[in-house]
């Protein structure tokens, strides 16, 4: 353990808001502390969402710090309404099962697990969450939560105020929060429980209810909600979600999501999701003024933290082939179509929107309209167009392009 956890923490620009910061540092640069952070096991993989508070956890690890990852196996049956317009969809027992283990897959990736010291905890508040005895959790917790006071947090507030529906089930995920907070507290010697700013009044609670309850000072910790600087929510393409799994989201489509990054977050970017130095981040930025090299190094050492050294290096070299020598790199993404389709030809249009290149034929045409499609470099301007065999190099592929970043190789394979 070595001091210094909330000094990067703050450099780094981790830190929107904590109940006692002066002491939340005296106590980590003197002790090791056991730090949580919960997710919701909604689906079989995190998203680049959840990537800034798994970067917590490393810097945790780095500085002698033990983190917990809660699982949320419990409260992921209620959902958190938290930031939430509507109820989430209620999964079953199985499904949240199955969740669990995918995303312990994303942890096992990121984190250190060779230090016994530093080694996560994994932890599911379905074992003591499933296990309480409803009267008894009303009178030994719940009458340390007011009404008034609940209904005052946004999670609440907000959802009251567009007169969107709130059920009671959502209402306590709250409690249970706080409740999991104590828990850990008392099972695991917990000291700081750590989220994004949405989670600040859920957070607070828990840490009132363990002065409270067990007389104890503990600290809560959040980190700013991460927005582009077009004010675009964090970790959201065309595809939809930047997934952490590999089999969701490609290394090669994770590599070129770092590489399209808007160029006034870039540097935020760097001390953000990479490990670098900060000194060495900021001689970076003084000594290179080209801001597409930053991307290169931005998008090589994210890549590098989820997928290792190689998939970094093959993507990069992938995006050079394809971008700079109009050649096909090996990783670019693969799609298969049945080759009797490809046989009699099938229109251009139907082809981008059966291969999900475009979300629908609408979409299609317009990007045909505004010259936006090439097949193997050639543009394509006709909306009837057919693809067929005729086209497929080495009677093996197609590359099809959509506009200047998005390359995708289609094969054919017998059905």
């Amino acid at each position: 353990m070595k001091p210094g956890f909330i000094e990067e923490f703050n450099k780094r620009g981790y830190l929107n808001q904590c109940n006692d910061l002066n002491a939340l540092e005296k106590l980590s640069n003197n002790q090791q502390i056991n730090a949580y952070i919960g997710f919701d096991c909604t689906a079989d993989s995190l998203h680049v969402g959840s990537l800034l508070q798994i970067m917590v956890l490393k810097l945790l690890q780095k500085y002698g710090h033990k983190p917990i990852i809660l699982l949320g196996g419990g409260t992921t049956m209620i959902g958190d309404p938290s930031g939430k317009d509507s109820t989430r969809k209620i999964l079953s027992k199985k499904e949240i099962k199955k969740n669990i283990v995918g995303i312990k897959k994303n942890f096992e990736k990121l984190l250190d697990f060779r230090d016994k010291k530093t080694k996560p905890i994994f932890v599911d508040n379905y074992n003591w969450l499933n296990n309480l005895k409803y009267l008894d959790f009303l009178r030994d917790i719940g009458r340390h939560f007011t009404i008034n006071k609940m209904l005052a947090f946004d999670s609440v507030k907000l959802r009251l105020e567009r007169e969107q529906s709130l059920s009671y089930m959502e209402f306590n995920y709250m409690i249970l929060q706080a409740y999991d907070f104590l828990k850990l507290n008392d099972k695991k010697s917990c000291h700081l429980q750590i989220g994004g700013s949405d989670q600040w009044g859920n957070i607070l609670n828990g840490v009132d209810l363990i002065r409270r309850v067990s007389k104890k000072n503990v600290f809560g910790l959040t980190t700013p909600l991460i927005t582009l600087s077009s004010g675009a929510k964090m970790g959201k393409t065309e595809k939809g979600a930047v997934w952490l799994n590999k089999n969701k989201f490609s290394p090669y489509d994770y590599w070129q999501f770092w590489r399209n990054t808007e160029d006034k977050d870039v540097v935020n970017f760097m001390k953000f999701f990479t490990q670098i130095n900060l000194r060495e981040i900021d001689e970076i930025v003084n000594k290179e003024k080209n801001i597409n090299n930053l991307k290169l190094i931005l998008a090589n050492e994210a890549t590098k933290i989820l997928h290792g050294s190689k998939a970094a290096k093959d993507s990069e070299k992938t995006a050079s082939d394809t971008f700079l020598f109009k050649g096909v790199g090996k990783n670019l993404p693969e799609i298969k179509i049945d080759r009797k389709e490809i046989e009699k030809g099938i229109n251009i249009l139907e082809l981008l929107n059966k291969t999900n290149i475009m979300s629908s034929k609408s979409e299609a045409r317009r990007a045909i309209k505004n010259n936006g499609i090439k097949i193997n470099e050639q543009l394509i301007s006709d909306e009837k167009s057919l693809v067929d065999l005729s086209l497929f190099v080495d009677n093996d592929y197609i590359k099809i392009s959509f506009g200047k970043k998005k390359h995708f190789i289609v094969k054919f394979i017998e059905l």
